[in-house]
């Protein structure tokens, strides 16, 4: 990054691609998966939501577009995309996956994966105000910035668990969230 800022092909030649789990016969029923839309521009950013206050579960927190996977989803991936287009009006067509991160298990227990996506930076979006309270973008360079997050060590029915937590202008960042963001981070590091 000597010109002092990451491009999509930087960020490309440095994603450690994973590829989805192989679906076995036995499958945990609570299963989920976010989109981590990264947007093609000169200087990539990330998408990000903040969820509607009236939500009953995680109202007024900063997410990915994503959520649990329904009986008509053939993979995780499509899980994905239903969900992003549900949330924020994003096609599934326009979407470039280009690989998937680790499997996350959420304070709900869900088994959540994070799919990575290309949009391409013509892509006009708006969220659904059921379910989301705002869209914004984050320079994917300052998402990527390891030292910007900061932990926390809590117990929850007496085992312990790390949460990550970081800010960006007036929106907190944290949980599942902020850390599949530096797990994405960890992915591209040198």
């Amino acid at each position: 990054m000597a010109d002092n800022h990451l491009t999509l092909d930087q960020f490309m030649s440095r994603f450690v691609l994973q590829l989805p789990e192989v679906q076995t016969a036995i499958m945990p029923a609570r299963r989920a998966a976010v989109l981590v839309p990264i947007i093609d521009r000169p200087r990539p950013t990330l998408l990000l939501t903040r969820r509607a206050a009236t939500l009953r579960k995680h109202a007024g927190q900063v997410a990915f577009p994503g959520g649990m996977m329904d009986p008509e989803d053939n993979s995780l991936i499509a899980t994905a995309l239903r969900e992003a287009e549900e949330e924020v009006a994003i096609p599934p067509a326009s979407v470039r996956v280009v690989g998937v991160l680790p499997v996350v298990t959420s304070s709900t227990g869900f088994q959540v994966t994070p799919v990575v996506g290309i949009l391409p930076d013509t892509l006009s979006w708006h969220a659904s105000e059921v379910e989301v309270e705002s869209v914004f973008e984050m320079p994917l360079q300052e998402a990527l910035r390891l030292s910007r997050y900061s932990s926390l060590d809590i117990q929850r029915n007496g085992i312990g668990h790390r949460v990550w937590l970081s800010w960006f202008g007036d929106y907190f960042i944290w949980g599942m969230t902020a850390g599949i963001i530096r797990q994405l981070s960890l992915q591209v590091a040198k």
